[in-house]
């Protein structure tokens, strides 16, 4: 189960970079920013006059991945440490309650202290 935990946490870091180059690389409304300064006149480019839509589109679907990704891995995470406390609550458990006691067969030759003095009488 960790090693499932470890894979997608590294897709999740993975789609956390790229969702911020993403949002980087958006065209400003007023034309002037950090899109620019990163290459969105590329994205133009390529996609052509209505390539903000196209990067809306792919922002959305991966903000998306995103979100649901955070929710797998949070699920999974919850399950194993339930089960790591469940796992705990029993070792606790078996520590506290001690097992059936042992007859010890020199417990039955004791008697109590005033049955011990009555018993011997001083010689005069």
């Amino acid at each position: 189960m960790q090693l499932v935990i470890n894979l997608l946490s590294f897709f999740l870091v993975l789609i956390c970079v790229f969702l911020g180059l993403l949002i980087l690389v958006q065209l400003p409304k007023k034309e002037a920013g950090m899109g620019t300064a990163f290459g969105a006149d590329t994205a133009v480019a390529m996609f052509g006059a209505g390539s903000g839509n196209a990067l809306t589109q792919l922002t959305k679907y991966v903000g998306g991945a995103f979100l649901m990704l955070c929710l797998v891995v949070a699920a999974l995470n919850g399950r194993v440490d339930r089960n790591r406390t469940k796992a705990l609550r029993e070792q606790v458990n078996q520590v506290v309650t001690p097992a059936a006691p042992v007859a010890n067969p020199t417990m039955n030759l004791i008697t109590s202290p005033a049955a011990a003095t009555n018993s011997v009488t001083p010689a005069k």
